[in-house]
């Protein structure tokens, strides 16, 4: 009888000890037993000292949305992680590594998160933490050189070799297909309107009633470097931030003095698509066949 009662008490315990283990409600807790420390500048203007692998979980949160493939999550917290060591490596000797912004990489710190997500914060933060600890410590790394692991949203179906947009040629940051974005960004296609009236003042152009536009010189895949608007040459990369553009290719046409611009991509174009890897985490594809893709050459490596 005893047996039969010991039995019968493994039954139901068993199953609620794998229970336990296995599905969890409450933010998962990371032990810092040795770690590199990152000196943030906050757009407040304080800098902040953060464990390493803390400050890639919020910066997956401020670059990637939360609910993109695990897979490209992991690819982004590689990449994260790369960019961040070649700046702690070039600063090592100020008071502060990279700052919170777009300028090197967003970075949203647990309690921020914690008020934005609110009741969805566990089950949010823990696919983050989750991305992080399976890629812990690693990197990207071309012949002994960590690489600059550049990215941005959303490819225009190729991605940009960086001499054609930063002027510095890396080896590892070539032109690449990126077909998958289409499918998958909203934002692949995107477009502006302006008055005449308004196009030319946004440009600090003179007011003409007549609009001739003519291109210069592109990137090999198409992006504008060089645009001539009545006369006036203009760098391409001025006209996308004057106008508000999502990238530097895109198309002007007026219609009845409405100018209507549209572009292709969201970003630089240099690195990995973030999209780009989205659509190849959605086909099956691992985050390191997505990081091979898109940094030509390089190894994954771990600290």
């Amino acid at each position: 009888m005893k047996k039969i009662l010991l039995f019968s008490f493994l039954f139901f315990l068993i199953p609620a000890i794998i229970v336990n283990l296995f599905i969890r409600d409450d933010e998962i807790k990371f032990e810092y037993h040795e770690n590199m420390i990152v000196r943030i500048k906050r757009t407040s203007g304080e800098i902040e000292e953060v464990p390493f692998e803390q400050y890639i979980v919020g910066v997956l949160a401020g670059e990637m949305p939360v609910d993109f493939e695990l897979e490209a999550l992991k690819a982004q917290a590689v990449a994260a992680r790369s960019y961040a060591i070649n700046k702690m490596q070039e600063n090592v000797k100020n008071n502060y590594d990279l700052v919170d912004t777009v300028n090197n990489q967003v970075y949203f710190d647990l309690n921020y998160l914690k008020n934005a997500w609110g009741k969805n914060y566990d089950e949010k933060i823990n696919k983050l933490k989750t991305a992080v600890i399976q890629t812990n410590g690693e990197y990207l790394d071309y012949n002994g050189q960590v690489v600059y692991a550049f990215f941005f949203s959303t490819s225009i179906g190729m991605t940009e070799n960086s001499e054609e947009i930063f002027n510095n040629k890396l080896p590892y940051l070539r032109s690449v297909t990126s077909l998958w974005d289409r499918d998958v960004s909203p934002v692949y296609t995107d477009g502006i309107s302006y008055s005449l009236k308004d196009f030319y003042s946004k440009l600090n152009l003179h007011y003409s009633d007549t609009l001739k536009v003519e291109t210069i010189s592109t990137t090999s895949t198409g992006r504008i470097k060089k645009i001539k608007i009545n006369g006036v040459v203009l760098d391409g990369n001025v006209v996308q931030s004057k106008l508000g553009l999502r990238s530097n290719y895109f198309t002007i046409t007026n219609t009845n003095n409405q100018i209507r611009i549209t572009t292709k991509g969201y970003g630089h174009g240099v690195g990995m698509s973030q999209y780009g890897a989205l659509g190849m985490a959605k086909a099956g594809y691992n985050y390191e066949d997505i990081l091979k893709h898109y940094y030509q050459g390089t190894k994954i490596k771990k600290i």
